[in-house]
């Protein structure tokens, strides 16, 4: 029999599912807070609930369904977890600390079929969507790793949907996730919180903009003509940049206060990080009259498997300045975890032992995790 993946059902379902053991629903508010505020590994650490309910509970569910490969820790402090699902499809997920602010970049599926050329998940192809309970698990699992079994941040935690995959793609299972997340008596990350990018499917665009909560979004663009757009990303030969521009202005206009809009330009050297590309970037922004997108530069992060390398940091200085004396708003992208295979672009399942500050491969039940 297979087991209830606990972890991501939300709390009206959790209240049909002990409604057939005939419990009150007090108990699904009980295991939620134990799953989620409390962090628990197994239904035996929730001694809230009575023996026979959790006897129960170890016959037919499960909290976690997800394991725990690797873990490799970066110099500047950034974390990598190469964990596993029931199929034995690989999962990434990278914790990065600031001094203000820790952000948890999560996977919505393993690898991806979108094969940007820049991209070394496009090597690994799709392997399949993640479950709501899956993307929850992630999250989970690295702030126990780092702070302990239920240990508060410091700060609060910060999510983006930029790790494998296309989360748009995956669209109802992304949202039923950051729907559980959201909750005050869960993780309660909040969506003004959570950053969700996309290459630009330009219906989900559409389908996003209408949503009453939302998360901030980030379109990934990486060029500003069709012509190289289709080849370093061919979901451009569906969805060309005007229309792309179009969804884009669509949602914009529904922007709420406070609410972020990035477009994410992947800097590659001597092939989009010229100076006459930032003009021509700035002017298709100002025909689609797009004024509250800022432009985040990434300079693109170095594989053996891929032809390109990273552009001239005084390139890239000279690409934002272009921008910004043109009214577009612009910042440039820190790459962080560089080392172990973290940083944008290069999560592609690697499981070396030469990786840097490699700590253990040990499984989650062993390491604690």
């Amino acid at each position: 029999m297979t087991k209830r993946h606990l972890t991501g059902l939300s709390r009206a379902e959790l209240s049909e599912y002990f409604a057939e053991f005939g419990e009150p629903r007090y108990r699904a508010d009980q295991v939620f807070r134990g799953l989620h505020q409390r962090r628990l590994h197994s239904f035996d650490e929730m001694t809230d609930l009575p023996k026979g309910v959790r006897e129960k509970l170890n016959e037919s569910a499960t909290p976690s369904i997800l394991t725990v490969e690797s873990k490799y820790v970066s110099s500047d402090g950034t974390r990598r977890y190469l964990m596993q699902t029931q199929e034995g499809n690989p999962v990434e997920t990278v914790f990065i600390p600031t001094e203000n602010r820790d952000t948890i970049c999560f996977s919505s599926q393993s690898g991806c079929a979108l094969k940007c050329d820049f991209c070394l998940t496009a090597k690994l192809g799709l392997l399949g969507n993640l479950s709501a309970g899956e993307i929850v698990e992630q999250v989970i699992t690295v702030l126990n790793d780092v702070y302990g079994v239920g240990g508060q941040t410091p700060h609060g935690t910060n999510l983006v949907a930029m790790g494998a995959g296309e989360p748009f793609m995956n669209f109802d299972n992304l949202l039923k996730a950051l729907e559980i997340m959201s909750d005050e008596d869960g993780l309660f990350i909040v969506p003004n919180r959570v950053t969700v990018s996309t290459v630009g499917i330009v219906p989900k665009i559409y389908a996003f903009a209408e949503l009453e909560r939302r998360p901030n979004l980030a379109i990934s663009l990486s060029a500003p003509t069709d012509e190289l757009r289709n080849k370093l990303m061919p979901v451009n030969t569906r969805w060309n940049i005007d229309e792309l521009m179009t969804a884009a202005k669509a949602f914009e206009r529904t922007l709420k206060r406070g609410e972020r809009f990035t477009f994410e330009y992947v800097l590659l050297g001597g092939l989009n990080d010229s100076v006459e590309h930032a003009r021509t970037l700035a002017a298709v922004l100002k025909r689609h009259d797009l004024r509250r997108a800022k432009i985040n530069l990434i300079p693109h992060n170095p594989a053996e498997q891929l032809d390109y390398h990273p552009p001239d940091p005084a390139g890239v200085e000279a690409f934002k300045q272009t921008l910004e004396g043109l009214g577009v708003s612009a910042y440039v992208r820190t790459p962080r975890g560089r080392d172990i295979f973290a940083a944008c672009g290069q999560l592609a399942a690697k499981h070396e032992p030469n990786l840097v500050n490699l700590t253990s491969t040990k499984s989650a039940e062993e390491r604690n995790v």
